[in-house]
Protein backbone atom coordinates (compact mmCIF):
# COMPACT_ATOMS: atom_id res chain seq x y z
CA UNK A 1 0.00 0.00 0.00
CA UNK A 2 1.67 3.51 -0.92
CA UNK A 3 1.66 5.68 1.28
CA UNK A 4 0.30 9.69 0.36
CA UNK A 5 2.64 12.30 0.87
CA UNK A 6 1.21 15.25 3.01
CA UNK A 7 2.80 18.66 2.78
CA UNK A 8 2.33 20.85 5.66
CA UNK A 9 3.14 24.87 5.73
CA UNK A 10 3.70 26.91 8.92
CA UNK A 11 1.02 29.73 9.40
CA UNK A 12 2.64 33.01 8.81
CA UNK A 13 3.37 34.79 11.96
CA UNK A 14 1.19 37.79 13.07
CA UNK A 15 3.27 40.70 13.62
CA UNK A 16 2.18 43.20 16.55
CA UNK A 17 1.99 47.06 15.74
CA UNK A 18 4.71 47.01 19.27
CA UNK A 19 7.18 44.22 17.38
CA UNK A 20 6.75 45.44 14.27
CA UNK A 21 7.59 48.88 14.88
CA UNK A 22 10.85 47.83 17.20
CA UNK A 23 11.99 45.53 14.20
CA UNK A 24 12.02 48.62 11.99
CA UNK A 25 13.58 50.83 14.36
CA UNK A 26 16.42 48.23 14.72
CA UNK A 27 16.54 47.63 10.97
CA UNK A 28 17.19 51.70 10.40
CA UNK A 29 19.82 52.12 13.20
CA UNK A 30 21.79 48.33 12.69
CA UNK A 31 21.92 49.25 8.87
CA UNK A 32 22.74 53.03 8.72
CA UNK A 33 24.99 53.65 11.69
CA UNK A 34 26.83 56.74 9.71
CA UNK A 35 29.09 57.56 12.63
CA UNK A 36 32.15 58.28 10.61
CA UNK A 37 30.15 61.22 9.20
CA UNK A 38 28.79 61.95 12.71
CA UNK A 39 32.45 62.10 13.78
CA UNK A 40 33.71 64.28 11.14
CA UNK A 41 30.75 66.77 11.41
CA UNK A 42 31.75 67.40 14.86
CA UNK A 43 35.33 68.81 14.13
CA UNK A 44 34.70 69.49 10.42
CA UNK A 45 37.54 67.65 9.02
CA UNK A 46 37.51 64.51 7.16
CA UNK A 47 39.34 61.42 8.38
CA UNK A 48 41.64 61.24 5.80
CA UNK A 49 43.39 64.82 6.45
CA UNK A 50 42.97 63.37 10.48
CA UNK A 51 44.55 60.21 9.85
CA UNK A 52 47.92 61.70 8.67
CA UNK A 53 48.27 63.09 12.07
CA UNK A 54 48.87 60.02 13.57
CA UNK A 55 52.09 57.47 13.64
CA UNK A 56 51.39 54.20 12.12
CA UNK A 57 53.15 52.27 15.69
CA UNK A 58 49.89 54.42 17.44
CA UNK A 59 47.30 52.19 16.05
CA UNK A 60 49.33 48.86 16.94
CA UNK A 61 49.16 50.01 20.45
CA UNK A 62 45.85 50.76 20.01
CA UNK A 63 45.05 47.79 18.80
CA UNK A 64 46.41 45.74 21.65
CA UNK A 65 45.17 48.00 24.47
CA UNK A 66 41.52 47.34 22.73
CA UNK A 67 42.18 43.59 22.87
CA UNK A 68 43.12 43.76 26.58
CA UNK A 69 40.67 46.34 27.64
CA UNK A 70 37.84 43.93 26.64
CA UNK A 71 39.05 41.00 28.14
CA UNK A 72 39.75 42.41 31.16
CA UNK A 73 36.50 44.19 31.34
CA UNK A 74 34.17 41.42 30.28
CA UNK A 75 33.27 39.75 33.69
CA UNK A 76 33.86 42.56 36.28
CA UNK A 77 31.20 45.14 34.11
CA UNK A 78 28.89 42.90 32.17
CA UNK A 79 29.14 40.37 35.67
CA UNK A 80 27.89 42.95 38.64
CA UNK A 81 24.87 43.78 36.10
CA UNK A 82 22.50 39.85 36.56
CA UNK A 83 22.15 40.92 40.01
CA UNK A 84 19.81 43.72 39.45
CA UNK A 85 16.17 43.44 38.86
CA UNK A 86 15.24 44.20 35.38
CA UNK A 87 14.60 48.35 34.33
CA UNK A 88 14.73 51.02 32.30
CA UNK A 89 18.27 51.67 30.71
CA UNK A 90 19.92 54.51 32.01
CA UNK A 91 20.99 56.28 28.54
CA UNK A 92 21.46 59.82 29.80
CA UNK A 93 23.72 59.04 33.01
CA UNK A 94 25.85 56.90 30.95
CA UNK A 95 26.32 60.27 28.38
CA UNK A 96 26.97 62.20 31.17
CA UNK A 97 29.69 60.05 32.61
CA UNK A 98 31.72 59.46 28.73
CA UNK A 99 31.02 63.08 28.13
CA UNK A 100 33.29 64.00 31.52
CA UNK A 101 36.14 61.33 29.99
CA UNK A 102 35.69 62.56 26.62
CA UNK A 103 36.49 66.45 27.65
CA UNK A 104 39.79 65.11 29.40
CA UNK A 105 40.46 63.62 26.21
CA UNK A 106 40.11 66.59 24.44
CA UNK A 107 42.02 68.72 26.85
CA UNK A 108 44.99 66.72 26.11
CA UNK A 109 44.86 65.88 22.88
CA UNK A 110 45.66 62.19 21.12
CA UNK A 111 47.82 60.96 23.55
CA UNK A 112 45.29 60.98 26.53
CA UNK A 113 43.34 58.14 24.00
CA UNK A 114 44.85 54.88 25.07
CA UNK A 115 44.87 56.24 29.21
CA UNK A 116 41.01 57.18 28.61
CA UNK A 117 40.30 54.14 26.92
CA UNK A 118 39.49 52.05 29.60
CA UNK A 119 36.99 54.38 31.18
CA UNK A 120 35.31 54.91 28.37
CA UNK A 121 35.00 51.36 27.21
CA UNK A 122 34.25 50.36 30.29
CA UNK A 123 31.16 52.87 30.66
CA UNK A 124 30.18 52.09 27.32
CA UNK A 125 30.12 48.50 28.39
CA UNK A 126 27.97 49.13 31.15
CA UNK A 127 25.46 51.17 29.16
CA UNK A 128 25.63 48.31 26.73
CA UNK A 129 25.05 45.59 29.99
CA UNK A 130 22.08 48.09 30.87
CA UNK A 131 20.14 47.93 27.55
CA UNK A 132 20.81 44.39 27.23
CA UNK A 133 19.26 43.57 30.75
CA UNK A 134 15.91 46.12 30.03
CA UNK A 135 15.65 43.83 27.30
CA UNK A 136 14.95 41.05 29.18
CA UNK A 137 18.55 39.49 28.89
CA UNK A 138 19.96 36.91 31.01
CA UNK A 139 23.49 38.11 32.11
CA UNK A 140 24.24 35.45 34.20
CA UNK A 141 24.26 33.18 30.79
CA UNK A 142 27.86 33.50 29.01
CA UNK A 143 25.75 33.73 25.61
CA UNK A 144 24.30 37.51 26.60
CA UNK A 145 27.65 38.05 28.24
CA UNK A 146 29.25 37.88 24.58
CA UNK A 147 26.50 39.44 22.91
CA UNK A 148 27.17 41.90 24.98
CA UNK A 149 30.53 42.55 23.49
CA UNK A 150 29.18 41.92 20.18
CA UNK A 151 27.76 45.40 19.95
CA UNK A 152 31.11 46.67 19.73
CA UNK A 153 31.68 44.47 16.14
CA UNK A 154 28.49 45.25 15.40
CA UNK A 155 28.72 49.39 15.25
CA UNK A 156 32.02 48.91 13.65
CA UNK A 157 30.67 48.81 10.72
CA UNK A 158 33.61 49.82 7.43
CA UNK A 159 33.76 51.28 4.05
CA UNK A 160 34.55 47.31 3.12
CA UNK A 161 31.33 45.84 4.88
CA UNK A 162 29.15 47.98 2.86
CA UNK A 163 30.93 47.65 -0.40
CA UNK A 164 30.63 43.59 0.42
CA UNK A 165 27.18 43.95 1.52
CA UNK A 166 27.56 42.63 4.93
CA UNK A 167 24.42 43.53 6.84
CA UNK A 168 23.95 42.77 10.65
CA UNK A 169 23.21 38.75 10.51
CA UNK A 170 26.19 38.73 8.03
CA UNK A 171 28.36 39.74 10.70
CA UNK A 172 26.61 37.84 13.20
CA UNK A 173 27.42 34.98 11.30
CA UNK A 174 30.61 36.07 11.36
CA UNK A 175 31.27 36.33 15.22
CA UNK A 176 29.18 32.98 15.58
CA UNK A 177 32.27 31.16 14.23
CA UNK A 178 34.49 32.18 16.86
CA UNK A 179 31.66 32.12 19.47
CA UNK A 180 31.89 28.16 18.88
CA UNK A 181 34.95 27.99 20.17
CA UNK A 182 34.04 29.70 23.35
CA UNK A 183 30.83 27.94 24.16
CA UNK A 184 32.05 25.36 26.61
CA UNK A 185 34.21 27.72 29.05
CA UNK A 186 33.67 30.19 31.76
CA UNK A 187 33.67 33.89 31.12
CA UNK A 188 37.36 34.68 33.04
CA UNK A 189 38.97 32.21 30.99
CA UNK A 190 41.66 33.34 28.71
CA UNK A 191 41.51 29.97 25.83
CA UNK A 192 42.70 30.75 22.61
CA UNK A 193 38.93 30.75 21.40
CA UNK A 194 38.21 33.44 23.87
CA UNK A 195 41.19 35.59 22.40
CA UNK A 196 40.12 35.14 19.00
CA UNK A 197 36.34 35.87 19.75
CA UNK A 198 38.01 39.25 21.24
CA UNK A 199 40.45 39.84 18.32
CA UNK A 200 37.67 39.32 15.85
CA UNK A 201 35.78 42.33 17.82
CA UNK A 202 38.78 44.52 18.66
CA UNK A 203 39.68 44.36 14.80
CA UNK A 204 36.42 46.49 14.46
CA UNK A 205 35.94 48.85 17.37
CA UNK A 206 39.41 49.62 17.34
CA UNK A 207 38.62 50.92 13.70
CA UNK A 208 36.02 53.40 15.08
CA UNK A 209 38.37 54.13 18.25
CA UNK A 210 41.20 54.97 15.67
CA UNK A 211 38.62 57.22 14.17
CA UNK A 212 37.87 59.26 16.84
CA UNK A 213 41.27 59.55 17.99
CA UNK A 214 42.20 61.13 14.90
CA UNK A 215 39.66 63.96 15.30
CA UNK A 216 40.83 64.31 19.09
CA UNK A 217 44.49 64.94 16.98
CA UNK A 218 42.94 68.21 15.27
CA UNK A 219 44.72 71.03 16.78
CA UNK A 220 41.32 72.96 17.29
CA UNK A 221 39.45 69.94 18.98
CA UNK A 222 39.15 70.83 22.82
CA UNK A 223 37.68 69.79 25.83
CA UNK A 224 33.86 70.84 24.57
CA UNK A 225 34.59 69.32 21.67
CA UNK A 226 36.15 66.23 23.03
CA UNK A 227 32.94 65.52 25.07
CA UNK A 228 31.17 66.09 22.14
CA UNK A 229 32.91 63.28 19.99
CA UNK A 230 32.31 60.99 23.33
CA UNK A 231 28.21 61.43 23.77
CA UNK A 232 27.80 61.29 19.56
CA UNK A 233 29.89 57.70 19.95
CA UNK A 234 28.23 56.27 22.65
CA UNK A 235 25.19 57.24 21.26
CA UNK A 236 26.13 55.39 18.47
CA UNK A 237 26.74 52.03 19.99
CA UNK A 238 23.58 52.56 22.56
CA UNK A 239 21.52 52.80 19.58
CA UNK A 240 23.15 49.58 17.72
CA UNK A 241 22.93 47.84 21.67
CA UNK A 242 19.06 48.83 21.37
CA UNK A 243 18.85 47.39 17.92
CA UNK A 244 20.93 44.47 18.86
CA UNK A 245 18.68 42.85 21.88
CA UNK A 246 15.15 44.19 20.07
CA UNK A 247 16.12 41.48 17.13
CA UNK A 248 17.15 39.18 19.83
CA UNK A 249 14.52 39.75 22.53
CA UNK A 250 11.98 39.29 19.10
CA UNK A 251 13.74 36.09 18.45
CA UNK A 252 13.05 34.11 21.83
CA UNK A 253 9.46 34.99 20.97
CA UNK A 254 9.53 34.16 17.23
CA UNK A 255 12.08 32.46 16.54
CA UNK A 256 15.59 33.44 14.43
CA UNK A 257 14.35 32.18 11.11
CA UNK A 258 11.14 34.17 11.42
CA UNK A 259 12.84 37.32 12.77
CA UNK A 260 15.59 37.11 9.79
CA UNK A 261 13.29 36.59 7.46
CA UNK A 262 11.26 40.10 8.49
CA UNK A 263 14.37 41.67 8.92
CA UNK A 264 15.62 41.00 5.11
CA UNK A 265 11.70 41.80 3.59
CA UNK A 266 12.52 45.06 5.29
CA UNK A 267 15.89 45.63 3.38
CA UNK A 268 14.57 44.65 0.08
CA UNK A 269 11.61 46.77 0.15
CA UNK A 270 14.02 49.78 1.69
CA UNK A 271 16.17 48.68 -1.59
CA UNK A 272 13.37 48.70 -3.85
CA UNK A 273 12.74 52.31 -2.67
CA UNK A 274 16.08 53.68 -3.07
CA UNK A 275 16.53 52.28 -7.00
CA UNK A 276 13.56 53.75 -9.78
CA UNK A 277 11.49 51.59 -11.28
CA UNK A 278 12.79 50.75 -14.96
CA UNK A 279 10.02 49.66 -17.74
CA UNK A 280 12.90 47.92 -19.27
CA UNK A 281 14.55 46.02 -16.37
CA UNK A 282 12.03 46.15 -13.71
CA UNK A 283 13.03 47.03 -9.97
Amino acid sequence: MSKSLVLTTQPPVIWSTEDLAALRWAHRHLEHPSLAARLSNVVGTPFDRAFKLLPLSWHKRLRRGVEGVLLRLLEGVVGSMQRLPPHPAHNAMHRALVMGTGAAGGFFGPAAVLAELPVTTALMLRSIADIAHSEGEDLSSLEARLACLEVFALGGRSDEDDAAETGYYGLRLALALHFSHVSNYGVGTTVPGMLRFVQAIAARFGVVIADKAALQAVPVVGAATGGGLNLLFLQHFQNVARGHFILRRLERSHGMVVVREEYERLAGEEARKAVPFSTMEGW
